[in-house]
């Protein structure tokens, strides 16, 4: 009774999986270059007898790589006796379906792929009456993409004994992309980095920085496809010389040359108008003094003095005036002799510079002239030559047309001369038209 039994169980469970689908996708991972024409493989095997009557549905899926439940479809096959296929509208003209049901085939045909094809992909298959079994395979498409350039950054502020951070990202790149920090000293030496610093997703991390730190940062960024690089120049100040600090001291030095440019103009204009005014012989000072009476009265004619007595005083302080004024006029004689020479030489340089640029301007004058007039002398020359040969050119032409005649002449002869002679006995010729 219990062998019985047992039997019936086998045959129940051997009944139960002839029916039974099997899904399968050779891979669990593609990887292809980005912007390829991929083929995703699946095939599926049932003991179900499929004729064009039988209904079997497969489906393509799109499922994030974190999770399996945001899932887009992107195309169905419905076989029937008309076969017909639905596509996504996300997907239309980059996806196809190469389906063949009595080989099992149900291949997913993807164009131009890109990143945003960084998916797992699922094939079902489904066929009425053929619930059990695995119905189902899931495999993951990597897109490989070189990394971009990546952009170095500095974050912090490079001043003694603050903490800074080295950024490296690349905007693109899959697989996603590792980096890596080194640092170069002036002499373009590899340094090792401080055992504080950290070094974690193309972040660096510099804590209490100083002179040392400074130097020659690069970073790489790198997959399995290609890497790029970036790099940055680290330069650590006191925190004294920040850059607000330099621009005030730049600009105060700035501000004090300039008023020292004002000062000195302004000394050297009103030295000039001052010896301009005394070189014109403004002198209203002295004119004024000499025609002002003395305050003691000298130059008047005092009661109980003669006539003599003033003429005296008269003469005495035109004297002085004229003692006064010699040495400033001599002052103004010499500085007038000097400007005069300086005039004089600088006319003479003026004047010397002047004829050397005129003669450089006549021989070059003179070149060109001898190089128009070879110019010349060789377009004479071609245009003889151009003459000549169209001059043999129609002496040649004349006898060509010459012994062309001649020859047809010739053989014109010839041909009469070979002609038979017509026999008497010829009929006359007959005009039938009457």
């Amino acid at each position: 009774m219990e062998k019985k039994n047992f039997s019936l169980t086998l045959l129940c469970l051997m009944l139960s999986g002839v029916g039974a689908v099997t899904v399968t996708i050779p891979q669990g991972q593609y990887e292809y270059a980005r912007g390829d024409n991929i083929t995703l493989p699946c095939s599926f095997r049932t003991i179900v007898s499929i004729t064009s009557q039988t209904q079997v549905v497969i489906t393509w899926s799109s499922l994030t790589q974190q999770t399996t439940i945001d899932e887009t479809v992107i195309a169905t096959y419905y076989h029937s006796s008309t076969p017909t296929t639905d596509i996504d509208t996300d997907y239309e003209g980059r996806v196809s379906v190469d389906v063949d049901v009595t080989q099992g085939k149900a291949n997913l045909k993807l164009f131009s792929i890109s990143l945003a094809d960084n998916k797992n992909f699922e094939c079902r298959v489904q066929i009425p009456g053929d619930r059990s079994g695995k119905q189902t395979a899931i495999t993951n498409l990597v897109v490989l993409v070189a990394p971009s350039t990546p952009v170095c950054k500095i974050q912090g502020t490079a001043q003694y004994g603050q903490d800074i951070t080295l950024t490296c990202a690349s905007a693109e790149g899959s697989p996603n992309p590792t980096y890596s920090w080194k640092r170069f000293n002036v002499q373009n030496q590899s340094v090792p980095q401080d055992s504080r610093t950290t070094d974690k997703d193309g972040i660096l991390s510099l804590y209490n920085i100083t002179k040392d730190t400074s130097g020659y940062y690069v970073c790489t960024s790198q997959n399995k496809i290609r890497s790029a690089t970036c790099n940055l120049t680290l330069s650590v100040m006191p925190p004294s010389m920040n850059i607000a600090s330099t621009a005030g001291i730049i600009g105060g030095v700035a501000a004090v040359l300039v008023i020292l440019i004002i000062v000195i103009c302004c000394c050297c204009c009103r030295k000039k108008n001052k010896d301009e005014e005394y070189a014109m012989g403004v002198r209203e000072g002295d004119e004024y003094h000499d025609n002002e009476p003395d305050r003691n009265g000298e130059g008047q004619r005092v009661e109980g003095q003669g006539k003599d007595s003033y003429e005296d005083s008269s003469v005495k302080k035109t004297e002085r005036n004229e003692e006064k004024s010699q040495p400033d006029r001599r002052d103004y004689d010499d500085r007038r002799s000097d400007y005069d020479d300086r005039r004089s030489d600088y006319n003479d340089r003026r004047r010397d510079d002047y004829d050397d640029r005129r003669s450089d301007y006549d021989d070059r004058r003179s070149d060109y002239d001898d190089r128009r007039r070879d110019y010349d002398d060789r377009r004479r020359d071609y245009d003889d030559r151009r003459s000549d040969y169209s001059d043999r050119r129609e002496r040649y032409d004349d006898d060509r047309r010459h012994q062309d005649r001649r020859r047809d002449d010739d053989r014109y002869d010839d041909r009469d001369r070979d002609r038979p002679p017509v026999p008497n006995s010829k009929p006359p010729r007959r005009d039938y038209d009457d």
